[in-house]
């Protein structure tokens, strides 16, 4: 007995598989292509085509817009035949390969930890705000305790520019993961 699925199943589909160990999620992620592809369905939000998905990868490897002809052929074959099934048996996709579709699974969140550790400028989130709080502290600080330059401005002026930073961050980070929170809802 083959462990193909039927004509117009995704691999997922035929067992239910339980939460996704973090072994499996590290090796999963090891692979640049398997995490271009899950980057690119949270950024979608739906179900996407597998040529798109190849088309945006191969820009992604290659710097060009449109990558070579041989370098999206490579990424497609290498996602339809080795990449999207595995994922989709992880139960991080859905991989349709007959229409050639795939959709991220809510399952899909459980390896979004892995992913988003670090901001695209390569400092974690956490760092990140961290850093924010203890500048504004800083600021503030400074202009209680009279210092010049610093003392011209009210305490209030730096905690309501940071509060606004920190905000719109937050904002942003909810924003780029809209599909975590949406799928969450349904």
């Amino acid at each position: 007995m083959n462990n193909y699925p039927r004509a117009g199943m995704s691999y997922r589909s035929q067992s239910t598989r339980q939460r996704i160990s973090e072994t499996d999620i590290h090796d999963l992620l090891r692979n640049d292509r398997r995490r271009y592809a899950i980057k690119y369905l949270q950024d979608r939000g739906r179900e996407v085509m597998l040529r798109d998905l190849a088309e945006e990868i191969a820009e992604i490897e290659t710097g060009e817009s449109p990558a070579p002809r041989n370098i999206r052929d490579s990424v497609y074959i290498s996602l339809h035949q080795s990449h999207l099934p595995r994922l989709d048996s992880a139960g991080v996709v859905d991989y349709d390969r007959n229409r050639k579709t795939i959709r991220l699974r809510k399952e899909a969140r459980t390896v979004d930890v892995y992913m988003e550790v670090v901001t695209k400028y390569g400092v974690t989130w956490a760092t990140y705000y961290r850093t924010l709080g203890t500048l504004a502290l800083f600021l503030i600080v400074l202009s209680l305790t009279g210092v010049p330059l610093f003392a011209a401005v009210d305490p209030l002026v730096f905690a309501s520019a940071f509060l606004a930073i920190i905000a719109g961050s937050a904002l942003y980070q909810i924003w780029s993961h809209r599909w975590f929170y949406l799928s969450r809802l349904s």
